[in-house]
């Protein structure tokens, strides 16, 4: 009997909405997976709430049947706290603070963050050293790294890059570092030249998310 292909659950990052994953979902969907996606409320809950409530959709709406997941930004940590929780097979977290996030604890002090970012926000400040403790994506995994650093399609960068928060020598895309992306158990890794907010649109991310939902790897060959 052929075993039953994944549903692919789409998570969008902070700030952000379904429509944000909305290339994706087409290549997805273009290359025969089923895709599902919705919109949380990621400025008004910790992330274990927003987990909470991400796993009451995912349950209800897509149940006894294998999940794969694409995740953006803060949707790969909301996948760390729903890994054990649902039966995943393979994922690809896209720019995901792995390590919690330098930009967070440059600003979280500041009230207008704290405004913009709510309290997911908030708990995502954490400097490199510091412990960000929660259990890992679901195995096996790969994690997509955007590098360019400034862009106008980002507006995080406009502050990150004058001011220099993530210091000179350190690859970043405006928002997240890469090596904030890192961790230890994933499978693979991927660079890839574009910003944080617009790397979900850039055709080298659908083609490596696509080798890696079907072989367990990136496509390094450059193809």
């Amino acid at each position: 009997m052929t075993a039953l292909r994944p549903t692919v659950v789409l998570i969008h990052g902070l700030l952000r909405s379904q429509r944000s994953l909305r290339t994706l979902d087409l290549r997805l969907q273009e290359a025969g997976y089923a895709t599902w996606s919705v919109s949380y409320p990621s400025r008004q809950l910790e992330l274990q709430g927003l987990a909470d409530w991400l796993f009451s959709r995912i349950s209800n709406e897509l149940p006894d049947r294998p999940l794969a997941a694409v995740t953006h930004s803060l949707g790969g940590v909301l996948l760390r706290l729903l890994a054990e929780r649902l039966p995943w097979t393979r994922s690809v977290l896209i720019a995901p603070p792995n390590a919690g996030s330098r930009v967070a604890k440059k600003f979280v002090d500041l009230a207008l963050f704290r405004a913009i970012y709510g309290p997911a926000g908030v708990q995502l400040a954490t400097a490199p050293g510091e412990r960000f403790d929660l259990p890992p994506p679901p195995r096996p995994f790969g994690v997509i790294a955007g590098t360019q650093r400034f862009s106008l399609g980002n507006p995080t960068s406009w502050l990150t890059h004058p001011l220099g928060v993530f210091g000179a020598e350190t690859e970043h895309d405006g928002t997240v570092a890469v090596d904030e992306t890192h961790h230890a158990d994933m499978a693979d890794f991927a660079a890839i030249a574009a910003n944080h907010t617009w790397i979900l649109q850039h055709p080298e991310t659908a083609r490596q998310v696509l080798a890696f939902l079907q072989f367990g790897q990136f496509d390094h060959t450059g193809a």
